[in-house]
């Protein structure tokens, strides 16, 4: 079984330096990888990004991550990225990562942090003013990269397919939110792009009141990992090893991150 841990919405500031990182120092006995599904600073300076560095670096398991809202606060995602970078983790926009984790399996993430919308039938459209038309073709753009991420993924023969996001695809995960709210939680588009592609698994963090278990309209599982919802540094759920698609021509792709 592959075992996959994952935690979002850690939001971490100067003054929670080291809380996570006793529990994240057990990874390596317990799970093959860690995914972050986004808000991993409070408001997305390099300052709380190097605190987030520090808990994740030299885990013993592979780091997958996207960005949330949070950490694009300040208006300096790339930086934020660039400081986990250095600390080992792969952080995702539109990309997929294969990591290596125990008896070799070869997990393969796509991420993206995804963006609202909302749902089929109270969903918002490409129509009206410029604005309204950007947010909703924002959202798609982040849905079709991580479409295609996934399926990059299928062709290299991965032994499990996971989307990372930070935004929820399907509003079972939001149960215990506001109605009113649900736009600006998630996005179907996420949902179709991972039906469309195919996976194993689908993780997002950014609803604190929601509930942890949903599906797609396709049969993929969906977990709401933020930490107000699981309760603890991180859950891991067990995956089976499925059947890969035949390898390309020409040989293997190495750990690594894909172009995105």
């Amino acid at each position: 079984m592959i075992r996959v841990a994952a935690v979002g919405d850690i939001h971490m500031g100067p003054e929670s330096q080291g809380v996570l990182r006793p529990s994240f120092e057990t990874l390596p006995d317990c799970a093959d990888v860690l995914l972050l599904a986004g808000d991993l600073t409070r408001h997305g300076t390099p300052d709380e990004a190097q605190v987030v560095a520090r808990e994740i670096k030299d885990l013993g398991v592979p780091v997958v991550a996207v960005l949330g809202n949070h950490d694009h606060h300040d208006d300096r995602p790339d930086e934020v990225s660039a400081i986990l970078r250095d600390a080992g983790a792969h952080v995702l926009e539109g990309q997929a990562a294969v990591v290596t984790g125990g008896d070799g399996y070869r997990i393969g993430v796509a991420g993206t942090k995804g963006f609202g919308g909302g749902f089929v039938g109270r969903c918002a459209g490409e129509f009206g003013e410029p604005l309204m038309k950007e947010f909703v073709r924002y959202s798609r753009r982040c849905a079709d990269a991580l479409r295609d991420s996934l399926r990059e993924l299928d062709a290299w023969g991965c032994d499990a397919r996971i989307a990372l996001t930070h935004f929820s695809p399907v509003p079972d995960t939001l149960a215990g939110e506001p109605l009113e709210i649900y736009p600006f939680l998630g996005s179907y588009l996420l949902a179709e792009a991972i039906d469309t592609a195919g996976a194993d698994l689908a993780v997002h963090g950014h609803a604190h009141a929601g509930t942890e278990h949903g599906m797609t309209g396709g049969g993929v599982k969906v977990r709401n990992v933020a930490q107000p919802v699981i309760g603890r540094a991180f859950h891991v759920y067990h995956l089976p090893e499925r059947e890969p698609a035949p390898v390309p021509a020409g040989g293997g792709v190495p750990d690594g991150t894909s172009p995105g």
